[in-house]
């Protein structure tokens, strides 16, 4: 079992720095590597940094795989709420990744179909999974309590993660109540883990998973136990509230 290593750094830009470091390191190590990238606001920074450095020639990410890590449950493609939108937007685009670099999660939820998702994922491997934290200890949209053995399916979100989604769409009536995510079985098997947190919102959580027990009461806590390198960088906000 890895050991998790923790990186406290000042703000988000740092944060967006530090990242970006590790994520250039990776892929110039393997050109080729299979990537599942969160959505959300902490990411924005380091997805930004990365396109910095793409249009000045110091990172490559033409031969990336992305794999989507969760989405709403049923969304027409144009829906302003679809996580696919959200992360074409301050991605794909952005990096110049086209479509046929991409592996969308069935976003009907057929069981066949995710069945076959998964099997292809198992083959593939994933080589960097670059995930947030919500609240209430989720990563993706694995809501407490999730087992580690988990695989990719459809769930119900906790009013919890409705109501901290909200902000994004207007009102907790926007938020659908269903989704898809990748496991928590696909998610640990993934050969470099990269968790970020930013922001004092995040500091119980964050604490609870690196210090408290782990358990599917809160998700993230499995990193401790994931077979992965496991790199956790957070800002001093969240880390010290």
């Amino acid at each position: 079992m890895a050991t998790t290593q923790l990186e406290v750094v000042d703000d988000e830009a740092a944060l967006a720095r530090a990242a970006a470091d590790i994520v250039s390191d990776i892929v110039a190590a393997n050109p080729d590597a299979v990537v599942v990238p969160a959505t959300g606001e902490t990411p924005l920074g380091l997805y930004a940094e990365l396109t910095a450095r793409r249009d000045t020639g110091g990172f490559d990410p033409s031969r990336l795989t992305i794999v989507q890590l969760d989405d709403y449950l049923g969304l027409d493609p144009g829906d302003r709420r679809s996580l696919f939108g959200w992360m074409q937007r301050a991605l794909l685009a952005p990096l110049g990744i086209t479509d046929g670099r991409v592996r969308r999660l069935p976003a009907d939820g057929d069981p066949d179909a995710v069945a076959s998702f998964d099997r292809e994922l198992a083959q593939a491997g994933i080589d960097l999974a670059i995930l947030g934290i919500g609240e209430n200890g989720h990563l993706g949209f694995n809501e407490p309590p999730a087992a580690a053995d988990s695989d990719t399916r459809i769930v119900d979100l906790t009013p919890e993660t409705i109501a901290a989604n909200a902000r994004y769409w207007g009102r907790a009536e926007d938020v659908p109540a269903r989704a898809i995510t990748l496991g928590l079985r696909q998610i640990l098997a993934s050969r470099r883990i990269l968790l970020l947190a930013s922001g004092a919102k995040k500091h119980g959580i964050v604490r609870r998973a690196l210090e408290g027990p782990v358990g599917q009461d809160v998700p993230a806590s499995f990193l401790r136990e994931a077979g992965a390198e496991v790199t956790v960088i957070v800002d001093r906000a969240a880390w010290d509230g």
